[in-house]
């Protein structure tokens, strides 16, 4: 007896063609014509063609089938996120932010920035009227062209009398363009360093905030206006403020202690925590060759001979604890 086959939502395997598809696998085989009447046995790509028969179908086993139907959703899923994400981009230039005092007025405190050209003009709008740039930059040495890229947004806030304070990591007092940036630059402008760093942040007027918003990409960024927010930005930098180094205008020089400079209790304090070599020079902002100098001029200092032994004379030395006093 044929049951009738009845519409049914699309990519789901009805009663009638479950029945078909487990009558085929408990007999390995289903007549062509039946199956042509069901048609979600198709739609699920259930059944293939006998090689030998073409009166007949064969059944694909579920160990098979299901995956290939995940695979096939997730890729449906995928496709719907990606259209979502053009939409999101296209609809972006259609609804630009009211822009009467300041960066925005929109009741929305925060929003994406796609790509450096949404990014430096959002900057940009932000430093038009502000007196005051606080920055925090970690990493390593950067590029001449990457630090010269907000030469005319930061002077222009020097010339109606603001201030910037900004922090690098201490790899970047040895660095030439760093230094010459700063020495164009005309008004009140102080930097600082410190061994390790957040991640990145730009805050205009204590009210307006950049920060990334991608961990892979470096082109994407939140811009923040939440009060609340930005004052807890604003009071984080403070504090990593006044731990800082001075390095310009006046560079005050990295003390040492018993030989152990800041750099080398820096990463005898990674080592404790079990971090590699690669992993202390990313926290650090240094090369993976400069962070393994350190640490042999610290097994030198404390004469050790083994990495476990290193650990346990970091301990025993005090250098930890000097470092935190």
């Amino acid at each position: 007896m044929v049951v009738e086959h009845r519409s049914h939502a699309e990519g789901l395997l009805c009663e009638v063609g479950r029945n078909a598809y487990l009558r085929a696998l408990q007999e390995n085989r289903v007549r062509t014509q039946e199956a042509n009447g069901i048609p979600c046995l198709a739609d699920l790509d259930l059944l293939r063609p006998d090689p030998e028969d073409p009166l007949w179908l064969r059944p694909v086993a579920p160990s098979v089938a299901l995956p290939q139907l995940l695979h096939r959703m997730e890729e449906c899923v995928a496709q719907q996120r990606l259209r979502g994400a053009r939409m999101a981009a296209a609809f972006e230039s259609l609804m630009p932010l009211a822009r009467s005092e300041g960066p925005s007025s929109s009741s929305s405190f925060m929003r994406v920035l796609d790509g450096v050209h949404q990014i430096m003009p959002a900057i940009g709008l932000a430093a038009r009227s502000s007196q005051e740039i606080l920055v925090i930059q970690p990493g390593g040495k950067r590029p001449a062209e990457n630090i010269s890229r907000g030469l005319p947004i930061e002077q222009g806030v020097l010339d109606r009398g603001g201030r910037i304070r900004t922090l690098y990591q201490h790899t970047t007092r040895h660095s030439p363009p760093a230094l010459a940036h700063y020495e164009q630059l005309d008004g009140d402008v102080e930097v600082r360093t410190l061994d390790e760093l957040p991640k990145r942040l730009i805050l205009f007027d204590r009210a307006y905030a950049f920060i990334p918003a991608s961990k892979n990409r470096d082109d994407v960024a939140l811009e923040l206006r939440q009060p609340d927010i930005i004052n807890y930005l604003a009071t984080t930098f403070e504090i990593l403020w006044r731990l800082g180094t001075p390095m310009f205008p006046t560079a005050e020089p990295l003390p040492t202690t018993n030989g152990i400079t800041p750099r080398q209790q820096a990463i005898a304090a990674l080592l404790t925590e079990g971090l590699t070599d690669a992993d202390i020079a990313a926290r650090l902002g240094m090369n993976v060759r400069t962070a393994r100098v350190h640490i042999a001029k610290l097994s030198a200092v404390l004469n050790s001979t083994s990495r476990a032994q290193l650990g346990y004379l970091i301990g025993k030395s005090g250098i930890l604890d000097r470092a935190s006093g």
